[in-house]
């Protein structure tokens, strides 16, 4: 802490502490975007859970698009999510720069948040269309 440094007069000195508490700052603040984005990750594999479930719970739901419909909305919100935390994500890393920390980086940051949404249109479409083709069961 700055209390704890001895007062030397030594500008540099000083002026080499405070810049490597800057550094070390934007490190935690890197890994604190990480974290966040892996909190909007669970969040999006939540409301895609919630989908499946309802669709599961609900299957003999009348009429049978309703339950399909409100589980497509979930799917949907969880894919929407993914791709906000991922857009979010880069954005706070462009303005940052890593000293010590090894960044996850924005390209994995964009194929997991792409990754997650593509998945969650294929699961909207298999959702639709398993039961033979048939749209109306």
């Amino acid at each position: 802490m700055a209390q704890d440094d001895p007062d030397t007069g030594d500008t540099d000195k000083s002026t080499k502490w405070a810049e490597n508490r800057t550094d070390w700052a934007e490190d935690r603040t890197i890994l604190a975007v990480e974290r966040t984005f892996a909190g909007w990750m669970r969040t999006a594999f939540a409301a895609i859970g919630i989908g499946l479930a309802f669709r599961v719970l609900f299957g003999a739901f009348e009429p049978p698009w309703l339950a399909k419909a409100i589980a497509t909305m979930f799917i949907a919100l969880g894919g929407a999510l993914a791709i906000g935390a991922e857009r979010r994500t880069r954005k706070a890393f462009a303005k940052l720069s890593s000293h010590k920390v090894v960044a996850l980086g924005t390209p994995k940051i964009r194929w997991i948040g792409w990754l997650i949404a593509a998945s969650t249109i294929v699961l909207i479409a298999g959702l639709w269309v398993l039961n033979d083709g048939d749209l109306k069961g």
